[in-house]
């Protein structure tokens, strides 16, 4: 039988900041413009936790039944493993799913913006696309685009949106680097996994770019946004430059991979890649709301 803790480490939980730091930007932005309202930013909070958690279900099930997580490093795979059967795994996403469109839902009526119900709708849809259907995108090498544009731009912007009605261009700023951040946890992710991936016909973009490229690309992804991030914000509120303070925990996990690290090794630049975007969430929206 399932447990409890099965259900949370198929959930996944070292890539939940990637939910977390947007709506921590979005709201630092929202303060920055002078408004905060701390009930919206939860209710954007619980949406992001609820997609999250949606989409690595959701992944689970997808790749469970493709055959693709047979072997794999890193966290438990309900499906592939057993564990849980695969109708257990897809109703638990979409209950995920569920429970995030009433949360948007609540948010959208709080805000009388009810054209954002689409952008829901959208987000939702994409969600399940990544693995799920007859053509994935994340097996076309394109995931790095959705989790740019969703837990990137669409989540920070939100965030920002729903309690201030309007964009700065410190928001735009802040949705870039959330959004470079959560790919290069995305490509910390496939680049652990290219072995099996290219062996299973999963044409991820780090399959696609080669280990070669895509530890380079992994590099930029997590030096580049703590520099944009602190410095460029900072013409807004000199505060935000204590993003730097990350400098030095971004070149650690960069020079990780560029070494070479794979298979187990990169299961901590994984967390590592986790807890820095969560940290950088913090840091940012605290700096800007100063």
């Amino acid at each position: 039988m399932t447990t409890a803790s099965d259900w949370v480490q198929g959930a996944r939980p070292r890539t939940l900041p990637a939910a977390a730091a947007p709506v921590l930007v979005g709201t630092g932005a929202a303060a920055q413009l002078g408004e905060v309202h701390l009930g919206r930013a939860a209710l954007a909070l619980g949406v992001a936790l609820a997609l999250q958690v949606g989409v690595n279900y959701a992944n689970d099930y997808s790749d469970g039944i493709r055959g693709t997580d047979v072997d794999r490093v890193g966290p438990l795979r309900l499906t592939a493993s057993g564990t849980a059967s695969p109708g257990t795994v897809k109703a638990a996403a979409f209950a995920a799913f569920g429970l995030a469109a009433v949360l948007g839902l609540v948010l959208v009526a709080m805000t009388g913006q009810w054209w954002l119900l689409a952008v829901g709708a959208v987000a939702i849809v994409a969600a399940w696309g990544y693995t799920g259907g007859r053509r994935p995108y994340g097996y076309r090498g394109l995931g790095e685009v959705g989790v740019f544009v969703f837990f990137g731009l669409v989540a920070v912007l939100g965030t920002t949106y729903t309690q201030a009605d309007e964009l700065s261009w410190p928001a735009w700023v802040g949705a870039v680097c959330v959004g470079m951040l959560a790919c290069a946890l995305l490509m910390a992710n496939n680049l652990r996994d290219v072995p099996t991936d290219a062996l299973v016909g999963k044409r991820t973009l780090a399959v696609r770019m080669g280990e070669r490229w895509s530890r380079r690309a992994y590099a930029v992804l997590v030096v580049g946004p703590v520099l944009l991030g602190g410095i460029g914000c900072a013409f807004a509120s000199p505060w935000t430059l204590i993003v730097l303070l990350l400098l030095a925990p971004s070149v650690v996990l960069a020079g990780t991979v560029l070494l070479g690290a794979r298979g187990k090794a990169l299961v901590p630049v994984l967390a590592g890649t986790g807890l820095l975007e969560l940290a950088f969430g913090v840091l940012l929206g605290l700096g800007l709301a100063l």
